[in-house]
């Protein structure tokens, strides 16, 4: 590998020769080598979307030439529109908490493009200088939280998709188990019948209130503190360089943003970002009863529950042959568990991020945000796909259970009272009787008792 030296107020460094990064982003490459991850694609185009933005708004103020507005344009698109220099953004998650690091990695990669398509060589931060002009207008502490809030909403509109698919989905497996009735559980013991449909109806219905949720999530994140510079004062930000940046943010990602009231509120603090992050937590724990009800109604398939039947994927042991395992309940489960714990992660980042007037860990929160996002969509995707388009109903399994079924007596207690009730379900039990056949060994006598012990008539 061959190097250039370039120069900054610290010194001299090297940087490779056909990087298109600069000494800014080297000396982070040097400084934070921690994890090795890196912020993922949405959240560098999102950040090239919000520096495409505040181009044109310079550009509109005549703050820029339009020779190097037109190549600092041109590199910007070749972002976008082309998926090109996405190799470029090597920087670890784990940097300063307001991200500036990555957002100079995005200006030196956009100064030296811009450069090279003038002709001129790269590294030299002229005719296009990463933060005279790339950054003009702007600072990491406005940049950043207004690419965390694109990042987000992209990433959310996808997610309520999924939502939408999975609701289908949902529904037509309520029309499927419409006329099952099955054993009801409370404290995992016998409870009175309930339809299987109506279990479902239950997953069904808190993902449509997720759904909504998420609505007024972003609701929220549409505003964003753009053109508040270093603390939300507007400091070395013309007058309208706001109003013109999200006008053509919003142009450019066909989204309707709005400028944070108070700009100084969107970048000490990301309470949006934790109420985000909550919501998704919120989705989570519907995700995860659903995936663990269904593995509990298909456990067995011989000593278990057995009232479902999971679609067979792949072999579940390597030691017991034929067994097969509710994989993607499991799968499911996980992708909860970790979104559960990313959100504690982001509580964290703004609990103890949000200290005087700049928020320091905008990085941690952010990716831990996008995760959450990125992992729900795939482990949604994956338990339709897998596991809840060809779910069955055990229905021999579920008519046994109803027969023996303990709390069908539960139906005569305004004929009965409690108490015999309870002396009927006991002796039940205990004699290994179904509770019609103790009731006409006690010589009660009750009328249409078949109906009154129809599971059906119950629900």
């Amino acid at each position: 590998m061959t190097y250039r030296v370039e120069k900054d107020v610290l010194g001299e460094l090297e940087v490779p020769s056909d990087a298109y990064w600069g000494i800014n982003t080297q000396r982070a490459l040097q400084n934070f080598q921690i994890s090795g991850k890196k912020f993922p694609t949405i959240f560098i185009t999102s950040l090239a979307q919000v520096k495409k933005a505040c181009l044109l708004a310079n550009l509109e103020l005549g703050l820029i030439t339009k020779e190097n507005g037109d190549a600092i344009l041109q590199a910007v698109n070749e972002i976008l529109n082309e998926s090109k220099h996405l190799d470029q953004f090597p920087i670890d998650i784990y940097q300063t908490g307001s991200g500036t690091q990555t957002n100079m990695n995005m200006n030196e990669v956009l100064a030296n493009r811009a450069a090279q398509i003038l002709g001129f060589p790269i590294g030299k931060k002229h005719p296009v200088h990463p933060n005279d002009h790339v950054n003009k207008s702007q600072s990491s502490n406005d940049v950043i939280p207004s690419t965390m809030h694109v990042s987000s909403i992209h990433m959310i509109h996808k997610l309520i998709s999924v939502l939408n698919r999975l609701k289908e989905v949902l529904a037509s497996k309520i029309e499927e188990f419409k006329d099952i009735v099955k054993v009801g559980r409370t404290h995992l013991q016998d409870a009175v019948p309930v339809p299987l449909s109506l279990e479902f109806k239950v997953y069904k219905q808190q993902i449509e209130t997720n759904i909504e949720r998420l609505d007024k999530v972003l609701d929220e994140l549409f505003y964003i503190p753009i053109g508040g510079t270093a603390l939300g004062t507007g400091l070395n930000a013309p007058k309208d360089f706001d109003k013109l940046t999200v006008s053509h943010l919003s142009k450019i990602t066909s989204l309707s943003f709005k400028l944070n009231p108070v700009k100084a509120e969107g970048i000490s603090s990301h309470n949006t970002i934790a109420f985000a992050s909550s919501n998704l937590k919120l989705l989570a724990l519907s995700l995860l009863k659903m995936a663990n009800d269904i593995r509990w109604m298909g456990s067995g398939p011989r000593a278990g529950l057995s009232e479902l039947i999971l679609p067979q994927n792949e072999p579940g042991s390597s030691i017991m042959p034929g067994k097969i395992n509710p994989t993607q309940s499991e799968a499911l489960i996980q992708v909860c568990l970790q979104v559960i714990g990313n959100d504690s992660v982001v509580t964290s980042g703004e609990m103890y991020g949000s200290i005087l007037d700049l928020n320091m860990s905008k990085p941690v929160m952010i990716v831990n945000v996008l995760e959450s996002i990125e992992i729900l969509i795939g482990g949604i995707n994956s338990f339709i796909d897998h596991c809840l388009v060809e779910l069955k109903a055990n229905t021999e399994k579920i008519d046994s259970n109803l027969e023996q079924m303990l709390m069908l007596v539960t139906n005569l207690t305004p004929i009965l009272g409690y108490d015999k009730c309870s002396e009927i379900a006991q002796r039940a039990y205990k004699e290994g009787k179904s509770c019609k056949v103790v009731i006409k060994e006690m010589g009660l006598k009750i009328d249409h008792l078949d109906e009154l012990l129809d599971p059906k008539k119950m629900v």
